[in-house]
């Protein structure tokens, strides 16, 4: 599991107290500062990266919202505020959750689990970017007695048909001698995802998720393994409620 580096802005002790003991029981996060208001959070920051910001939004002279609008490229941001007034707001600057005081750590930990998902799909997908040697942005497969070139971004999903597996894209479906193992080791993870045994999707295909349902751009629908669904909802960043 990789750590996630974080930093606490409160302009009040015992807000940054409450939050650092939080921190420290769960082991994925890693304190980087604690700081009690913007100005001293800004000059540790540009030196020290975090990857997620836990901070108050009422603060003297600069507020936490003046504050992420105020940096270039923020991390995931999870407000925890006495005030509910700012959460549209919040919302529309992308920020992971928020959290109204008094806090339990019991919601605490649902939000930094929230932040783990989002940051480790994030990695994934960079690392399947960025990783051209593993992952160049396409495959082959033997279908129609030729080797054929398919691109990562065309394919809506993969079916498994016996012996087979076909290959489904805005053109016609392709069917290729090969298993569902083999062509699976050819997909980076931060792109597909395994819904079935018989079904591996696009990320960028989901449409909607319905149930035990899983409804695609192109306007197939997929069963979802009971088995795989907690998956699914890693790979879409999202929470089952």
């Amino acid at each position: 599991m990789n750590v996630i580096r974080c930093m606490i802005i409160d302009d009040e002790p015992i807000g940054r107290e409450i939050l650092e003991n939080f921190v420290k029981k769960i082991n994925f996060l890693e304190l980087v500062a604690v700081c009690g208001d913007a100005f001293e959070a800004l000059e540790i920051i540009e030196s020290h990266p975090v990857d997620l910001l836990l901070s108050d939004i009422q603060m003297p002279e600069i507020n936490g919202l003046e504050f992420v609008r105020s940096l270039p490229f923020p991390p995931a941001i999870i407000f925890i505020t006495a005030h509910d007034q700012y959460a549209v707001n919040s919302f529309e600057l992308g920020v992971t959750d928020y959290l109204l005081k008094p806090v339990s750590f019991e919601r605490f930990l649902k939000a930094a689990n929230k932040v783990r998902i989002q940051i480790e799909n994030q990695r994934h997908l960079a690392s399947a970017v960025n990783n051209n040697n593993a992952y160049p942005g396409y495959f082959f497969i033997r279908a129609n007695n030729k080797l054929v070139k398919i691109l990562y971004k065309d394919v809506y999903y993969i079916e498994s048909v016996g012996d087979y597996i076909k290959v489904y894209t805005s053109d016609l479906p392709l069917l290729s001698y090969s298993s569902m193992k083999m062509i699976e080791s050819k997909l980076p993870p931060g792109l597909f995802v395994r819904i079935h045994s018989g079904y591996i999707v696009s990320i960028n295909a989901v449409k909607a998720v319905n149930g035990q349902l899983l409804e695609l751009l192109n306007g197939t629908c997929l069963p979802i393994a009971k088995s795989r669904k907690e998956h699914l909802f890693s790979a879409l960043r999202i929470e089952e409620s």
